[in-house]
Formats: structure tokens, sequence, C-alpha cells
């Protein structure tokens, strides 16, 4: 598995470090801890993890401009975080998708059931969320916000409705 980077493990899933005494410093530490053994754990986290490292080793295949050999910029590492926060906030029960990197920088998640059966999510550096599904000749796209802890429900809902058996209840577009 690839490694991620310094600090990757602290991400915006404990917040920005703004503790000011020892103590809450400490119990930031154990939070990061805590978080790390979790993520290492193969029987509680396995999969996702193996999502994570792909995330993580998308971002060094794609950190110089042009990694398309079509002008694509890096991917973001912002990106890359929310990317991250965003597996991390999966149900168990949800597959996990295929990653991808996208020419503005910013990472594709894809579940795909099938050829005429996918839902597409855009995690760029901003809390938008761009999402399109082809379900049979059902196809529409959307836009939802992502506060880093949450899914939307309409994005989940959809998820779901590919992965199970057709007609994602999102209208067309």
């Amino acid at each position: 598995m690839s490694q991620a980077p310094e600090g990757a493990t602290d991400s915006l899933a404990v917040g920005p470090d703004s503790a000011v005494s020892g103590e809450s410093k400490a119990v930031r530490e154990a939070v990061r801890a805590a978080v790390r053994s979790v993520e290492s754990s193969q029987a509680l986290f396995g999969k996702k993890a193996a999502v994570i490292s792909e995330i993580w080793a998308l971002v060094n295949e794609c950190a110089d401009p042009g990694w398309d050999s079509a002008g694509a910029e890096p991917i973001d590492r912002v990106a890359a975080f929310r990317a991250v926060d965003l597996i991390r906030a999966l149900p168990p029960a949800v597959s996990l998708p295929e990653v991808a990197g996208e020419p503005d920088g910013s990472i594709s998640l894809d579940w795909i059931a099938s050829r005429n059966r996918l839902f597409s999510l855009s995690v760029g550096a901003a809390d938008r969320l761009d999402y399109a599904w082809i379900d049979g000749s059902n196809r529409g796209h959307g836009v939802d916000r992502f506060d880093g802890e949450t899914i939307p429900p309409r994005i989940l809902q959809g998820i779901r409705e590919i992965l199970k058996y057709g007609d994602a209840p999102l209208g067309p577009a």
C-alpha cells in the first residue's frame, strides 16, 4: 500500500490544531493515535484503508502538471484530504468506489455497477460535490455540499440505488 503523507491521518477528521493547553494537546494527540490505530486495523478499516491508500498513491502519481499528457493540473492535496474524509464518512454497508484523477486537480470517486449503471462523484478543494449518474436510459447530475463528516443523503441514496437494481430516484437533469 502507498504511504499517506505526514499528517494525513490528522486531516480534517480531527479538525484544525487550535489546542492551547497541555491537556488539550494531549487529548488531541490521543485522538490522532486512535484514528491511526483504527485505520491501520484490517479488521476494522481494511477496505477503507486500501481506498485511502489509493487516493494518496494517486496524489503522488499525478503530482506534476500535465500528468495526463494533455495539460492536467496536479491533484490538489486539499481535494485528497476531502476525498479521504468522504471515504471515512461512508456507512459500512456502502460499497467503496474506484478512484481516478481529473484534469482540473479534483478526484473522481466512481461506483460502477455495469457499463450502463454508474454513479460518479467529483471531490475538489471546496465543499462542493458535483455528481452524475447513468442508470440505463436515465441520466442526470447534481451538486451538493459535504461538511467533511456527513455525506448528503441524496448522494448516498443515488449510490445505493445504482449499486442495487435500477432506477436511481434522482430525476433526469
